[in-house]
């Protein structure tokens, strides 16, 4: 099979078949998926090697959006995250936009800041003289810390000065500025901070204070848009254009008001933060970076914002996502490696544009279901499945319990109950668990 993300009727099939769809359709050895995800891809023994005082591990299901297409090129998107009806919805408003020609994607180079506070500068005006006319000799500095990036092409390309506080306690802060290639970067950005520090310090006569990365990678951003026909978003009760119009005016809402805007990101991020978790990556950076970055103007606003174009729905979302594929959780994380191998082994620029394509589609769908059903209907719908696990419903109990609470309005695991003990009435040798 070619490389594709469609595969109709996929949530249909049983987890085998499932995974052998997707072996089929990224070109991931069926053995491989197994092995990586079974007992939710971790040992105990290696989990102890992760954090301190380990003594299990906990696993999040994994899950694979469909229908993704960026800048003309399919992925099957693996998904990590407990939330009903996520990954459902991604795929589904990925199909919306695929049938407008899928997700553009463009990516600043992978550019990180290392940043070294100092206090106690006695003359701010030298310091900066002498920063800048030292430029070529820190940036030196920072390379010889990190030999291994340098030689893979990445390296220090410049620094910034800036400086904080009032007169009575003013700090000069230095940013340098260093290009991570494939790695996210935060071992590298740190090294580079505590190299150049003691030196940065005697340039300016004052003393070192923090040297750290900061999250807020904004010269590291990714910007991804879609256009999605007005047909593509019509649903039983309401015409394409009619829900355009009603997804224009929850962008406008959010961008006018940071309580809708804090829920509108929660929906980004609902995706963005699932393809950073099963790629390994560190979706608590990237969750304080966007937050951040949505709130640089001095007022939150949405990462993500729609509008309408005659009878298309154009959208657009700008947000940092420091992402890696090499280093860290990758080198030991089996579930992690097998993510990558189901994108296709994506650079981490790559990888970005498509957890952003992501956070678009997510954002999509729930606007959609805002601006026509309301959240709740399919996203309870999609709840009541575990409701039922919950209830004591096992194999084709499941879909059957949860059909019967959908259709009486009353998803909770009492009706769940009930259902469950009309169908062992109905079959006649149902156990219900108590």
């Amino acid at each position: 099979m070619a490389r594709t993300s469609r595969l109709p009727g996929f949530y249909k099939l049983t987890v085998d078949e499932r995974r052998s769809l997707v072996s089929e359709a990224t070109g991931a050895d069926t053995r491989d998926i197994e092995r990586a995800l079974e007992g939710g891809g971790l040992d105990a023994e290696t989990a102890d090697k992760f954090v301190e005082n380990v003594i299990g591990t906990y696993s999040i299901p994994f899950g694979v959006a469909l229908n993704v297409r960026v800048n003309d090129r399919d992925f099957v998107v693996p998904m990590v995250v407990e939330e009903p009806s996520v990954v459902a919805a991604a795929s589904n408003a990925a199909k919306m936009a695929r049938a407008g020609g899928g997700f553009r994607a463009e990516v600043d180079p992978p550019l990180m800041i290392s940043q070294i506070q100092l206090t106690h500068v006695p003359d701010i005006d030298r310091a900066r003289a002498a920063l800048a006319e030292a430029e070529a000799e820190i940036l030196a500095r920072a390379d010889r810390a990190v030999p291994g990036l340098v030689a893979r092409g990445g390296g220090a390309r410049g620094i910034e000065v800036r400086v904080l506080g009032d007169a009575t306690e003013r700090m000069v802060v230095v940013h340098v500025i260093v290009d991570c290639r494939d790695a996210m970067g935060a071992n590298l950005i740190n090294s580079v901070a505590e190299a150049v520090a003691d030196r940065l310090a005697e340039l300016t006569g004052g003393r070192v204070g923090l040297r750290i990365l900061s999250n807020l990678c904004d010269k590291r951003t990714v910007r991804v848009t879609c256009r999605v026909p007005a047909e593509a978003l019509a649903t039983d009760d309401m015409d394409g254009s009619a829900v355009i119009d009603g997804i224009v005016n929850a962008s406008r809402f959010a961008e006018l008001d940071p309580y809708r805007a804090a829920t509108h990101n929660k929906g980004i991020m609902n995706g963005v933060d699932a393809v950073v978790i099963a790629t390994g990556n560190d979706w608590r950076a990237v969750e304080a970076g966007a937050h951040a970055y949505a709130a640089r103007s001095g007022h939150y606003s949405p990462l993500a914002t729609w509008r309408r174009e005659g009878d298309t729905l154009v959208g657009r979302i700008q947000l940092p996502l420091a992402l890696g594929t090499v280093g860290g959780t990758l080198r030991v994380h089996p579930a992690a490696r097998l993510s990558l191998h189901i994108l296709g082994a994506p650079s981490a620029s790559e990888l970005a544009q498509v957890a952003a394509a992501i956070g678009l589609a997510s954002n999509l769908a729930a606007v959609r279901a805002l601006a026509t059903d309301g959240i709740q209907r399919g996203h309870m719908a999609l709840h009541a499945r575990s409701v039922a696990v919950a209830a004591g419903a096992t194999g084709d109990l499941v879909e059957r319990v949860a059909q019967m609470i959908v259709e009486a309005r009353d998803i909770t695991v009492e009706a769940a109950r009930r259902a469950l003990s009309v169908l062992a009435a109905a079959d006649g040798a149902v156990a219900v668990d108590d």
